[in-house]
């Protein structure tokens, strides 16, 4: 029988009543092995009415009866991080020990959100004037929105409803309807950590209910992880709808490797941030930029490596990269590379072929690296988010630096160099919003914002971090003037001598 994933909200499953589902595949079979149900207008307006009754108590609560519920989450999240990652996997393709890395990386804002009480601090100037003080405090929105990807089902939610209910707001996630399941059993994990019933809810569904989030007047804030051109949707109307919006978009992440690198170690690198994830993931690196003679060593080493990687289902624990989220996705990654050389690439390997013995029917892709990549092509040009991945060849760092910053897309970038001067003036010439030297993936840790530039970010917040704190909530500042005791109105003593 196959399973069904329902909605979650005030506290409970309530099970889908619009009638319409969406299909969920195990990306290693091709095969259907779950319907999602999709809300519909009402349904969502349900999610924030739960949500909005729950911040009347929710958002005036103490810190530490927040913090205490999050310390207990985030027990019983390390207690099923196997399960979480086993639902990851089943649902999305990616390799276990990939999908627990998921885990890991939203337990750090987990983390955060637990020591939310050091970030929440206000302030307080004393005789700004004759017995004037002035104090600021910040403050929760209410009832909050998230979008999240299908590439990080599990991590991408917990970059925002941790930080969020922590500050005292209440949440409404809707999470892909690709791999949905992983979001439930975040629900579950809350109310059992004591979680009052309505602060967290998922609703599942597609465009409509993405827009009713977007146009619901009790929504105060959203924020979207996702494509460039959903981003910019996302943005626009939300904004439209007078609501505080943080939209990622998506990248087209550049490494530049100078003339002096260690090249094993910029391939090792190249390899496991093109690859890793089977690629889809917004900070993999997809174009790789050698400058000057190094461009034939570092291929041949890249190819080396890549040719060795061992593709198979996510569950079987000697994969290293697993299918890709569905067959739609992936004919659209192969057709990048079918039309690369058409394009003037050269194409050193051609994955489109791959298949896996036992799994005929499963998003199989190869992998594939396209060589002497023109920057007029379109595997350079677009995000492509599958394992392919595009060497570009230039003389100078001046021209490799000119090259990425002409790209529309300012997510994430890297440099590899054994050169400090060359990475401080890298770090600080290149239009991007995250930087690695000699790191290929440079995700900030919790305790530091994530974000890009350009078509990669919408809004004025980066994701998590001190912007997630001040995202999540609004300034307040309160200026004070108490009269002196000792001038009391006649009749009454607070024990203060008489100034007349």
């Amino acid at each position: 029988m196959t399973k069904i994933v329902n909605h979650w909200i005030g506290g409970k499953t309530v099970e889908g009543a619009s009638g319409t589902y969406g299909p969920v595949t195990d990306p290693a079979t091709g095969a259907v092995t779950t319907k999602v149900a999709f809300a519909s207008v009402d349904e969502v307006d349900a999610a924030v009415a739960a949500a909005k009754d729950a911040f009347l108590t929710w958002g005036t609560s103490s810190l530490a009866k927040r913090t205490t519920i999050l310390f207990r989450f985030r027990a019983l999240l390390e207690a099923n991080r196997d399960a979480i990652a086993e639902l990851i996997t089943a649902e999305h393709g990616k390799v276990h020990s990939d999908a627990l890395g998921e885990v890991a990386r939203g337990l750090e804002i987990v983390d955060l959100a637990c020591g939310i009480t050091v970030q929440l601090k206000g302030e307080l100037s004393t005789e700004v004037a004759s017995r004037v003080d002035v104090s600021s405090i910040r403050q929760p929105l209410g009832v909050v929105a998230g979008i999240t990807p299908f590439n990080f089902p599990a991590m991408v939610p917990m970059w925002m409803f941790p930080i969020a209910i922590a500050t005292g707001n209440t949440f409404v996630l809707k999470p892909s309807e690709k791999d949905p399941s992983a979001s439930i059993k975040i629900a579950e994990l809350l109310a059992e950590a004591g979680l009052p019933d309505g602060v967290f809810n998922v609703v599942h569904g597609d465009k409509v209910a993405v827009d009713r989030l977007l146009e619901h007047p009790d929504v105060k804030a959203v924020s979207f992880v996702g494509s460039t051109p959903i981003a910019r949707y996302i943005h626009t109307t939300a904004a439209a709808n007078h609501k505080r919006v943080q939209a990622l978009g998506g990248a087209k992440n550049h490494m530049l490797v100078l003339p002096d690198a260690d090249l094993d170690a910029a391939a090792d690198a190249a390899v496991s941030a093109a690859y890793g994830s089977a690629g889809e993931r917004c900070m993999a690196i997809s174009a790789v930029v050698a400058v000057g003679s190094i461009g034939d060593d570092l291929v041949a080493k890249i190819r080396e490596r890549a040719e060795k990687i061992k593709i198979g289902p996510g569950n079987d624990p000697s994969s290293e990269m697993g299918p890709l989220i569905t067959k739609v996705h992936r004919d659209k990654v192969a057709s990048y590379v079918e039309g690369a050389a058409a394009e003037g690439a050269e194409v050193v390997l051609d994955g489109t072929g791959y298949t896996v013995e036992g799994f005929e029917d499963g998003h199989w892709i190869g992998i594939s690296l396209l060589d002497k990549v023109p920057t007029s092509a379109k595997a350079y040009q677009d995000e492509i988010f599958g394992p392919v991945l595009c060497v570009l060849r230039v003389d100078t760092y001046e021209e490799g630096v000119a090259l990425i910053n002409a790209s529309p897309f300012g997510n994430g970038t890297a440099i590899f160099t054994r050169d400090g001067g060359a990475a401080r003036r890298f770090q600080l010439e290149i239009e991007a919003g995250m930087v690695g030297v000699n790191v290929p993936i440079p995700v900030p840790v919790g305790y530091h914002s994530f974000g890009g530039w350009k078509d990669s970010l919408f809004g004025d917040h980066h994701i998590y971090g001190n912007d997630g704190t001040h995202f999540y909530t609004r300034g307040k500042v309160v200026t004070t003037r108490w009269p002196d005791p000792a001038d009391a109105p006649s009749g009454v003593d607070l024990g203060f001598p008489r100034n007349h």
